[in-house]
C-alpha cells in the first residue's frame, strides 16, 4: 500500500482494502491512482485541481483529436505539470496522439510540450489502434528507443527547440510508451513487447472481451507485465450503461457510474480506470465507491448479466432468480 501523503500532502487518507487506491503501473516505476481523469467529459480545470487535491494523480490529455473538449483541463495541467510546478513529480501525465505516423511524431510531441509548458511526459500513447492498424503500430513502436528515457534522440531534439531543463535531462522527453487499443487481439499481441509499456483498452460490463483475451492472461505477480488502463467504463452502443435495460425487473440493483469503475478495477491486473467526468461531485462519488473495495463474485456475476441484458444477448426470464440482486 502506498500512502496518499506520498502523492499529495492534502489528499484523503485511504484505508487499506483489497482495492488499493495507489499502485505501481505494471513494469513502469510510476505510482498511479486507480482512478484516472481525462478531459473527455469537459470537466473544468478547477475541478481537475480538486481531483488532484483528493488524491487522483493520473491525468490523460489529447492534443489533437477532440482537443477542444480536452482543452478544458489544460490550465490545470499547466499548473500541475508545467516547468515551474512544485508538484510535478507527484503527477502522472499521460498524453495521446491519434496521428499514427512516425514522421509526425515530433510535431505531435512539440504541440504537447508547447501547449502545456511541460518538461516531460510520463506516458505517450499512440491512440485508437484498430483491427487494421497492426502494421502502422509496428512502425510507430519502432520509435520507442528514440522517444523514451533520458538521453534519447527526441529528448535532445526537444532540448534544442525548447531549451534544456534539469527535469528534462533527468526524465527524458517521454518516460514510457503506451497504446490505446480498439482491438483486443492486437492489445494481447503487443502486451509482451519490450517496445510497449502501457496498454489501454475498452472495458465495461457489456463489453468484456478484454477480460478473457487480455486481463486473464496476465500474472498479477509478474513485475514485467505491462500497465493496464481501461476506458469506456459506462458507454456502449446499446446506450448509457447507467440506464437500466428495459427488461430489468423492478427492484433489482441498478448500478451507478462509480459501480462500473469498481467493476473494471475488480478485474485481474487492471491498474487504472479512466474517467471522463463533468462535475466535482462525480469525483467524490467515484472515490467513495473505491473505498468500498472490490466487488464480490456475486456482484460481478450480476453485472455480467446486466451487461448482457443491455446488449439484448440474454432474456431476463432465462436468468435464475438467485442470480438477480435486488434492493442492494
Amino acid at each position: 500500500m502506498i500512502l496518499s501523503s506520498e502523492i499529495s500532502p492534502i489528499a484523503n487518507k485511504f484505508p487499506e482494502s483489497d482495492l488499493a487506491f495507489y499502485r505501481k503501473l505494471g513494469r513502469t516505476d510510476l505510482t498511479v491512482s486507480c482512478l484516472g481523469l481525462g478531459g473527455g467529459g469537459s470537466i473544468s480545470s478547477a475541478d481537475t485541481l480538486y481531483a488532484f487535491e483528493q488524491g487522483i494523480n493520473y491525468f490523460f490529455y489529447s492534443s489533437d483529436l477532440h482537443h477542444y473538449i480536452y482543452s478544458s483541463i489544460s490550465d490545470a495541467l499547466r499548473k500541475l505539470c508545467g516547468r515551474k510546478s512544485s508538484v510535478r513529480e507527484k503527477v502522472v501525465l499521460a498524453t495521446v496522439t491519434y496521428i499514427k505516423s512516425p514522421e509526425m511524431a515530433l510535431a505531435a510531441l512539440l504541440d504537447q510540450f508547447m501547449e502545456l509548458g511541460i518538461d516531460y511526459i510520463d506516458v505517450l500513447f499512440w491512440g485508437w489502434i484498430g483491427a487494421n492498424d497492426g502494421a502502422i503500430l509496428d512502425n510507430c513502436l519502432q520509435l520507442s528507443p528514440d522517444l523514451r528515457d533520458s538521453n534519447s534522440v527526441y529528448q535532445r531534439t526537444i532540448e534544442r527547440m525548447l531549451g534544456t531543463s534539469e527535469r528534462l535531462k533527468k526524465m527524458g522527453a517521454v518516460r514510457y510508451i503506451g497504446a490505446s487499443f480498439h482491438d483486443v487481439n492486437l492489445a494481447r499481441k503487443w502486451s509482451n513487447s519490450p517496445l510497449l509499456d502501457v496498454v489501454m483498452v475498452r472495458h465495461n460490463v457489456a463489453h468484456r472481451s478484454a477480460q478473457s483475451q487480455l486481463f486473464n492472461h496476465l500474472d498479477v505477480h509478474d513485475l514485467q507485465r505491462p500497465g493496464i488502463i481501461t476506458f469506456k467504463s459506462t458507454g456502449s452502443h446499446s446506450g448509457a450503461l447507467w440506464d437500466a435495460p428495459p427488461s430489468l425487473p423492478e427492484g433489482c440493483w441498478q448500478p451507478s457510474v462509480p459501480d462500473f469503475y469498481r467493476y473494471s478495477l475488480s478485474q485481474n491486473c487492471v491498474d487504472v480506470c479512466l474517467m471522463g467526468l463533468q462535475q466535482r461531485w462525480e469525483i467524490d462519488a467515484a472515490i467513495s465507491a473505491i473505498q468500498k473495495g472490490k466487488l464480490t463474485a456475486k456482484e460481478i456475476d450480476y453485472l455480467n448479466l446486466y451487461g448482457d441484458l443491455h446488449l439484448r444477448k440474454l432474456q431476463v426470464e432465462d436468468i435464475p432468480d438467485e442470480k438477480l440482486l435486488c434492493h442492494i
